[in-house]
């Protein structure tokens, strides 16, 4: 099962460079294997109506998260564990609570951003994913 990171969606809905091989992940691979954070789910909120993108926020909710992609978050107690990850890899916060997500519950990270490749976990591209599945 894969986490998503809040990059990976943005560039999709705002059709930014890797918008093609975004789609092409999402409509490959079974939403049922997908999952995001809640703070992934509040920050594409954020951006997309900081730009006035209501629209595509209800359509992303409507085709991408209800009975679709499953949300996860951090109980509490899994929060104080925020500062060692931080440390320990040198994120920032909201890449932190992605890898804590993901190490909880057994998931590979989908992200465009490098700074996962210095963690144990690293992570992978959507075009990765891809060519993965079509060498089977």
């Amino acid at each position: 099962m894969y986490l998503i990171d809040t990059n990976i969606l943005l560039e999709g809905l705002l059709k930014q460079e890797k918008a093609d091989s975004v789609r092409s992940f999402f409509t490959t691979v079974d939403l049922g294997q997908m999952a995001i954070t809640d703070l992934a789910l509040h920050s594409i909120g954020i951006i997309l109506f900081r730009f006035g993108k209501y629209d595509i926020f209800n359509s992303f909710l409507n085709d991408l998260i209800i009975d679709g992609i499953e949300v996860l978050t951090l109980k509490p107690d899994d929060l104080l564990e925020l500062g060692e990850t931080i440390q320990s890899y040198n994120l920032d916060f909201d890449d932190a609570y992605q890898y804590l997500v993901a190490e909880k519950s057994h998931l590979v990270i989908i992200s465009f951003d490098k700074d996962f490749d210095n963690t144990e976990l690293g992570r992978k591209e959507p075009s990765e994913i891809l060519r993965g599945l079509s060498e089977k």
